[in-house]
């Protein structure tokens, strides 16, 4: 992996209405052609994702958006799109066009990103068009501090990349995914599968970055596939700090680590990284008082070559029907879909997550908590259905409480 994640990458949304200029303003800020220029209003339709650096931030990935007043069906469902780009922006800029001015469409967009906690960088556009632009009555209107640019001459830019630096969220990276568990010179052992569902030649994220994790913090990594952990943990003449496994090798690898070695997963690992494990913990304990006929929504968060004991598409409906005794009805969305009526569902289960940002899984988790609708994430589950979900969360004093609760 030679380049940092996108779901690592703080998310720069740039947002306001056709033609305001902001892809015009994407490509001034990466200094490239990347993204489609025109008069014609609404010619950028889905959200564009660019990647680029802006110190000291660092890695950021730009996102270029169809305009707020987009008109008939497919503008409908372009502002649609947009708004879901909001549940993944750590920073927004708004593009404000001086032509239009600012209107309901920029108060409504506010009172949004405000809403979501999300900070927000004002821009006038257009400043080489035109010249004598009321900033003062424009910023009264919209309540923020507007800057004046020309994404044409790229007057301004320098000024807006200091400000997108200033109004950055201070921790917008994860916490730690195991470096806060463990010391220098603690053992840690990885337990990875290299089963038909393993992608050739190569591990995948969570594994690639708990690893990091564990050099970035001074410990040692044993990596090992289940059928030799045993002879690993035999040949360690001192004991490993903690045990992680691929949620799916849970109940062979609880059988071969001893009782008083820690054990957990990387979805558990992660549930933490990318989430809130005491959200996800409340909603593992909605799996008991799932029944027959209940709906169940299953969330993917990329699109990947589905084998034919598909974790997502298989074997979870097949564990949940074996738990409830009957037939449940499931919902599966992949990519950055998520649906409006989390309430016609009695249980969430989303994946790990890796391949999104930590902004999308809070999103998507505080939305399901705030509705009552329990969220359980792959690994979490999987230890549920084996019984061995309590013992995952050893390492994770609060999250056991709250599973240990009545």
């Amino acid at each position: 992996m030679q380049n940092t994640p996108q779901a690592n990458r703080l998310h720069i949304a740039l947002l306001g209405r056709r033609n305001a200029g902001k892809s015009s303003l994407v490509n001034a800020l990466t200094n490239q052609d990347l993204a489609v220029v025109s008069d014609v209003a609404g010619t950028t339709t889905d959200p564009v994702y660019k990647s680029m650096e802006i110190l000291p931030i660092g890695p950021v990935t730009i996102i270029d958006t169809a305009g707020i007043d987009d008109v008939g069906k497919l503008g409908e469902l372009r502002i649609k799109k947009t708004k879901e780009a909001l549940s993944r922006t750590d920073l927004a800029v708004l593009v404000i066009d001086p032509e239009v001015g600012v209107d309901e469409y920029e108060k409504k967009l506010l009172s949004e990103l405000e809403e979501r906690e999300i900070p927000v960088v004002g821009v006038v556009n257009k400043e080489d068009k035109f010249g004598n632009i009321d900033l003062k009555s424009l910023m009264e209107e919209v309540g923020v501090k507007l800057l004046t640019v020309s994404a044409k001459t790229e007057t301004g830019i320098e000024k807006l990349k200091k400000e997108i630096i200033l109004k950055a969220p201070e921790k917008f990276e994860e916490p730690h995914i195991i470096g806060d568990l463990i010391k220098p010179q603690d053992i840690v052992v990885l337990v990875i599968p290299i089963d038909l569902a393993a992608p050739k030649g190569r591990l995948i994220l969570p594994q690639v970055q708990t690893l990091r994790d564990i050099l970035d913090n001074d410990a040692q990594a044993v990596v090992v596939k289940e059928r030799e952990l045993k002879g690993a943990l035999d040949s360690l003449k001192k004991k490993p700090k903690i045990v992680v496994t691929d949620s799916q090798a849970f109940m062979k690898v609880a059988a071969d680590v001893p009782e008083n070695i820690m054990l957990t997963g990387f979805s558990i690992l992660f549930a933490r990284y990318k989430g809130d494990l005491e959200i996800f913990t409340r909603g593992a304990k909605g799996i008991s008082k799932l029944k027959a006929g209940d709906k169940v929504l299953i969330c993917e968060s990329c699109t990947h070559h589905r084998t034919a004991d598909d974790i997502g598409t298989v074997k979870i409906p097949r564990w949940l029907r074996q738990e409830v005794g009957g037939e449940l009805e499931f919902d599966h969305v992949s990519g950055r879909e998520f649906p409006d009526n989390l309430e016609d569902y009695d249980l969430v289960v989303q994946c790990g997550g890796c391949m999104t940002n930590r902004k999308e899984i809070l999103y998507r988790l505080k939305k399901a908590d705030s509705l009552g609708v329990p969220i359980v994430n792959y690994g979490m589950l999987i230890a549920y259905v084996h019984g061995i979900l309590d013992r995952a969360l050893e390492a994770f004093p609060l999250a056991q409480m709250i599973w240990e609760e009545e």
